[in-house]
């Protein structure tokens, strides 16, 4: 396993707390990100959807497992005492009977059913559940969990600061990958194989564009296009640790960059100030998205948001935005990431990696100069 055991527990226990103060005899999860917290259980294999997972955390004791056979290997050398498992796929009951057999016993059992949450089964088979389980009431769990979540522990942090490390040392070698007449594309392929060469174990995320005065689209896989003199390169990567994202950007321009460039990285670099100043226990998402764009004023970037969760998924819940009012505590992991047009639909972004501590906060990320790097 990725933790020692004390670390499950440790979550369970602070589960349990809350699901007794909230009335809720089970949690019901059949996500990776919330499978993995409570249990351990890390595996590629979450690709395939062709086969449902299922964990149980009753309001006492260790949590169930109800899985496929063909992952009984691998929940096994986690912390779980009762695995249970049945050949899957099965074309009449894939698994269903012993969930409705684990869940029986218990009256209000919380799903994931709010913002960002996935129900990862079959809709038939959910409503089947239901109506098998007329005794058991289905209640939203999601505040809950992702409250539980949002928190790190000494450990999860410990490994957060070790991805960012390991990009920011990859993002140092920026003068060594990248070069005017590269192919994009060619420019995130050696980006990529720096990041594992740091100590990456994998890359799942890297984003980017380029562009004179930036880039208008920052989702979109690397095209061919070169890269040409005086353009802005910009690389987002979700790089992972043992199952953990970093996620954050850095804008380098290949030669010397447009004075709208420079003002623009100048706006966004006092914007992620700001929300450093701002970051702090008792602050409210809200709180720092205000911080930031009143510095950035009405030019912000259409990415919509200036910030979110991090942690075992590359965005987690909450979200740095005007009408999120969740309040941050230390131990908090989030990002910072302003944005704001330039010119002409094209903008530039900016993030950072933060944990929120008693007093300032932890920055996990090398932070970016003030002035735009220029290679």
């Amino acid at each position: 396993m990725d933790f020692e055991t004390a670390e499950f527990e440790q979550r369970t226990i602070r589960a349990q707390e809350l699901m007794h103060a909230a009335g809720f005899d089970a949690l019901f999860l059949m996500s990776e990100p919330e499978v993995r917290y409570f249990t351990g259980f890390r595996t590629l294999f979450w690709q395939s959807p062709t086969r449902p997972w299922f964990v149980v955390v009753p309001a006492k004791g260790k949590p169930i497992a109800i899985i496929p056979a063909i992952g009984e290997p691998l929940m096994r050398t986690t912390w779980l005492d009762d695995v249970r498992c049945w050949s899957s796929p099965d074309a009449n009951d894939d698994g269903i009977a012993l969930l409705t057999s684990a869940l029986a016993e218990f009256s209000t059992v919380g799903v994931m059913m709010g913002r960002e949450s996935q129900l990862r089964m079959p809709l038939s088979d959910f409503q089947n559940l239901q109506s098998d389980l007329t005794g058991t009431r289905f209640v939203d769990a999601s505040p809950m969990v992702a409250g539980l979540r949002l928190i790190k522990s000494d450990a999860e942090i410990s490994i957060l600061s070790e991805i960012c490390t390991i990009a920011s040392n990859a993002f140092d070698q920026a003068g060594q990958l990248f070069h005017v007449g590269q192919p994009l594309n060619q420019a995130f392929k050696a980006f990529k194989i720096e990041l594992l060469k740091q100590g990456a174990e994998d890359v799942p995320y890297l984003v980017g564009g380029a562009g004179r005065l930036g880039y208008a689209d920052v989702i979109s896989p690397p095209d061919s296009r070169s890269l040409n003199e005086s353009d802005v390169l910009m690389l987002d990567t979700g790089a992972t640790l043992k199952g953990y994202f970093c996620d954050f950007d850095r804008n380098f321009c290949l030669g010397e960059p447009e004075d709208a460039v420079k003002q623009a990285h100048e706006t966004l670099w006092l914007a992620t100030e700001a929300g450093l100043n701002a970051a702090r226990p008792g602050a409210t998402c809200s709180d720092i998205f205000h911080a930031m764009r009143k510095i950035i004023g009405s030019e912000g970037g259409n990415v919509g948001r200036y910030g979110h969760g991090l942690g075992i998924q590359l965005t987690e819940t909450p979200s740095l935005i005007d009408w999120d009012v969740t309040v941050l505590r230390e131990g908090a992991v989030i990002t910072l990431e302003p944005s704001m047009n330039v010119s002409g639909g094209d903008m530039l972004v900016h993030e950072e990696n933060i944990v929120i501590r008693d007093g300032a906060p932890q920055l996990l990320t090398r932070r970016t100069p003030r002035q735009m790097p220029s290679i």
